[in-house]
């Protein structure tokens, strides 16, 4: 097979050969293996391609030929898994019309000229990694090309003028880049352009007034940049679009009255932007309208009434502008809307009935100034409309009046807003019939009366936000049928009676707020099992008693049960009283010497241990025990590691194997990738000067190999590592097939029995650690470097998880950064070298990971899974975000950094834990939800924590929403 594959690259690179070889040798196929031979396809997709075939048109998956010619025309070979760079064999398809590669993990820059290939039509490298930036005379050949999609990858630069030379253009799809500077002047003589995408990209300067000239131009998006000016008024001749998506970018003035030429327009997205005035009246004009966003600008005056016109719109969002005036009547006619959103504007007057006729799936209003009862809009409202309404916020108005009872009618109600405004009365007791409600929030009003018992048929309910009312009465027991609720909150109102121990039914609980109420009696003990619990708030009440025993509660802030006089224990600094067990009763008869020992010790004793005490004292024991069996393994290592360092004299040539042998001077070196000449080195490679560091698993040096490579030689501690070759370099030779990009790739061993090295590859940038904590003040890293350092630490781990090799070992001085600013994961695997997975054994080798440790390790009867990986990571990236480390030693205080960040979360201050060295150069939108995604994955439950490749999914979704 290699002597085949060296053929086939000899080939390719003899042209005279190639035009001298018979016809009936199909290019096609030494084409595609050749391009196979370049990448790795770890599913196998590519299997039945087979480099004996006459021709790939038969059955070679992903190909496809044009019948008469028998040539490949189209190869789509999206979605395989495939990884690696392309290679020039794809350029032996001179017939090829259609290469789709999306949605795979390729990298590299592209550097294959696809002008030779001329007649390709369609090009999509799409969902790639492939990075760099484009050539300038990239498409000054682009031969027939109608279809172009580079949509997310990593590419950057400008993108080239020459791409105004594909004059054959239809679509272009650059979004989801690093594309900077402006936007190609070439572009709008491509008179044939029908779709056009350069969102999410960093492009800058004015939209040209040269986008009037493309006559055949459907959709346009440049969503997501830092462009500035204004809407050119040439936008308004290109009469076909239909799409227009302008949002998130830095534009301003009014919008262009030509605009209003775009009859056939549908959607219509202008969020987050500067523009302003009054909202332009001939929008109304704009009937084919189905998605109109104007949110997030600075848009001023009353919202036209001929927005009653737009009888095909689905989805309104004014919201977050200036708007004033009430909301118009005309808009009743709009019979077949949907989404309404004017929230965060300052309307005034009532909530129209027609709001509730429509039958809308999402009405939001809040955050006005809208006044008076809501029970009129129901009663007014049709009753067969009610049950296609999904989300209703009316929060933060100046609302009053009763919350109706027919609020539940509305039968498919997801989320109930209706908080700060001045409702009064009590909740309506049909409340309980939305059945698919997950939030309820009605906080921050002057309801009264007692929570009503039907609130536990809410089987659906997430969240529940009833603080800051007049509310009294018990706690209904029925609430721990709630079985999906996450948050409750009742703090700051008048409730009674005690905390029902049926909220120990609800497993999912996370945060519970019962302050400031008048609660009494004691917390029940069966609390102690909500292993979910991050917050739970009992201040200011009449609770009495002890709090429950448990891993949260021990451990619980004295804020939260702080204002309640009759609580006792260690948490409050208040002893509870003493409960002396009865008497122990010895035989009066016994001559036994022992027993007269222990009745009289009795006897004097005024005080008995208590269990407490006797856990402690044995926690103690274990803790010296461990102290001296780690003391005596550390002081083996160094006895092994104090022999003299052994010169390794590697000759060159082929792969090599020695017979074992006791003396250390002679063994097996095996290299996995290629057989490079050793002859020149020589030298020790043991040298304590080039010595990077070192690990639980043992220390690490650099040198160089005879071909000039550097590589990293990790001599591995001899303690407790497996003592059979053959069981050594059957777990070795697993971890050097492991290949990506973000992980640290095996080259090779070396083994005799007194001596183990693995040879890796040098990555030159250092490790995470030193470059969060140990940099100057100069020299941090930015968002852009954080988020993508872990979002390829992610797709690294989730590599290894999908070969089934669980890291153990994941911390900050583990991940390396190479000379491009990537992350490579390192260490990976070495847990497989122990003879077995003890956890005493293990924890002694990764002491050093404190704070990254997942809590199972603690529990024998856990198992060791993924998700201690999930857990590592999650610390991993509060790490990353924070500038923190995962455990601080204060001066009289340990800070624990996920405590420390759940905390800020629940006080509404998570912004403030982003490390301040970055003077508040970051996305919110992206740090926050990145950081709630680390304290996921650090939950003490496994099952809880996702797993890394949905962890890679959601950053990706943070990135590019």
């Amino acid at each position: 097979m290699r002597n085949l594959l060296g053929v086939f690259f000899f080939i390719f690179l003899s042209p005279f050969l190639v035009k001298s070889l018979s016809p009936s040798l199909n290019d096609d196929v030494l084409g595609l293996i050749v391009f196979k031979a370049d990448i790795q396809d770890p599913d196998g997709k590519l299997s039945s391609w087979n480099e004996e075939d006459y021709s790939p048109c038969n059955d070679w998956v992903g190909v496809k030929c044009n019948p008469r010619s028998n040539r490949v025309s189209d190869l789509v070979l999206d979605g395989f898994g495939l990884s690696g760079k392309l290679g020039r064999g794809l350029l032996q398809l001179k017939f090829l019309r259609k290469l789709s590669l999306a949605k795979n993990n390729l990298t590299g820059s592209i550097s294959l000229s696809f002008a030779q290939l001329s007649d390709l039509r369609v090009l999509d490298l799409s969902k790639n990694s492939f990075s760099g930036s484009i050539p300038t005379d990239f498409f000054s050949q682009c031969g027939s090309l109608r279809s172009i999609s580079l949509a997310k990858n990593k590419f950057s630069g400008a993108i080239p003028e020459s791409l105004g030379s594909c004059s054959t253009l239809a679509a272009v799809n650059f979004s989801g880049n690093q594309f900077w500077g402006f936007l190609p002047l070439g572009l709008w003589s491509l008179s044939g352009l029908r779709s056009l995408d350069f969102s999410d990209n960093m492009l800058e300067g004015e939209i040209p007034e040269g986008i009037g000239s493309l006559n055949n131009l459907r959709a346009i998006s440049l969503r997501n940049n830092q462009l500035t000016g204004k809407v050119p008024d040439g936008m308004g001749n290109c009469l076909l679009l239909r799409s227009i998506d302008l949002s998130q970018n830095l534009l301003s003035g009014g919008l262009p009255s030509t605009m209003q030429k775009l009859s056939l327009c549908n959607n219509l997205v202008l969020r987050k932007n500067g523009f302003g005035g009054e909202v332009p009246d001939w929008i109304g004009g704009l009937r084919s309208l189905e998605t109109l966003d104007l949110s997030e600008n600075n848009f001023s005056g009353r919202v036209p009434d001929s927005f009653g016109k737009l009888q095909s719109l689905k989805t309104l969002n004014v919201s977050k502008n200036a708007l004033t005036g009430s909301l118009p009547e005309a808009m009743s006619n709009c019979a077949n809307l949907l989404a309404f959103d004017v929230s965060h504007n300052s309307l005034t007057g009532n909530i129209p009935s027609w709001v509730f006729k429509l039958g809308l799936q999402q009405v939001l209003l809040s955050g006005n100034g809208l006044s008076g009862s809501i029970d009129d809009a129901f009663a007014l409202s049709l009753e067969n409309s009610r049950n296609k309404l999904l989300i209703l916020d009316v929060s933060q108005n100046k609302l009053s009046g009763e919350i109706p009872s027919a609020v539940g009618d509305f039968g498919s109600l997801q989320l109930l807003n209706m908080s700060r405004n001045s409702f009064f009365s009590s909740i309506p007791a049909k409340v309980g019939q939305m059945k698919s409600l997950s939030i309820l929030d009605l906080s921050e009003n002057r309801l009264n009366g007692s929570i009503p018992s039907e609130i536990g048929l809410l089987k659906s309910l997430d969240e529940m936000r009833l603080e800051k009312n007049s509310l009294g009465g018990n706690i209904p027991i029925s609430i721990g049928n709630c079985a999906s609720l996450i948050s409750l909150s009742l703090a700051h109102n008048e409730i009674t009676g005690p905390i029902p121990a049926s909220l120990a039914k609800l497993t999912l609980l996370q945060i519970a707020d019962f302050s400031f109420n008048k609660l009494k009696g004691a917390i029940p003990k069966q609390l102690a099992n909500l292993v979910n619990l991050q917050s739970f708030n009992i201040s200011h009440n009449e609770l009495e008693g002890e709090l429950p025993a448990g891993a949260f509660f021990n451990t619980i802030n004295p804020s939260s049960v702080s204002g309640n006089p009759s609580l006792c224990g260690a948490v409050v600094n208040r002893s509870c009283p003493t409960v002396l067990p009865k008497p122990i009763v010895l035989n009066p008869n016994s001559t036994d010497a022992t027993t007269d020992t222990i009745t009289q010790s009795f006897g004097r004793s005024k005080k008995l241990l208590s269990i407490s005490a006797i856990i402690a004292i044995c926690a103690a024991a274990a803790i010296i025990i461990g102290v001296i069996a780690i003391t005596v393994l550390n002081l083996r290592v160094r006895a092994a590691t104090s022999r003299p360092a052994v010169a390794l004299n590697f000759s060159g040539g082929d792969d090599f194997s020695h017979s074992p042998s006791t003396d250390g001077d002679s063994g097996k070196l095996v290299m996995f990738s290629g057989e490079p000449d050793f002859s020149t080195a020589t030298h020790a490679l043991l040298n304590k000067d080039c010595e990077l560091g070192r690990g639980g698993f043992g220390a690490v040096y650099r040198t160089m190999l005879g071909d000039g490579r550097s590589v990293a030689i990790k001599k591995l501690t001899v303690s407790s590592l497996v003592k059979s070759q053959e069981d050594f370099e059957r777990e070795v030779k697993k971890l050097g097939k492991v290949r990506h990009d973000n992980l640290v790739a095996l080259e090779g061993y070396y083994w005799t029995p007194s001596l183990q090295l693995l040879i890796y590859e040098f990555v030159s940038g250092g490790n995470l650690y030193k470059h969060l904590h140990e940099g100057s003040d100069g020299s941090h890293l930015s968002w852009h470097d954080r988020f993508n350092i872990i979002l390829g630490a992610a797709k690294g781990l989730s590599h290894l998880h999908k070969m089934n090799i669980i890291h153990y070992n994941l911390k900050s001085s583990n991940i390396l950064i190479d000379g491009f600013g990537e992350p490579k994961v390192a260490d990976y695997g070495l847990a497989r070298l122990l003879p077995m997975l003890d956890r005493y054994v293990l924890s002694s080798k990764i002491q050093s990971a404190l704070g990254y440790m997942a809590p199972e390790f603690a529990c024998k009867t856990v198992k060791i899974t993924e998700k201690c990986d999930v857990y590592g990571f999650g610390i991993l990236i509060l790490e990353v975000v924070t500038g923190k480390r995962p455990v601080e030693y204060m001066e009289d205080d340990v800070v624990v950094l996920s405590d420390m960040v759940r905390g800020a979360l629940e006080d509404g201050k998570v912004e403030e834990c982003v490390d301040n060295r970055m003077q508040g150069k970051f996305p919110a939108d992206e740090a926050i939800p990145v950081m709630k995604l680390g304290l996921i994955c650090t939950s003490q439950v496994p099952s809880n924590r996702p797993d890394m490749a949905e962890v890679v999914n959601i950053l990706e979704l943070i990135r590019c929403p």
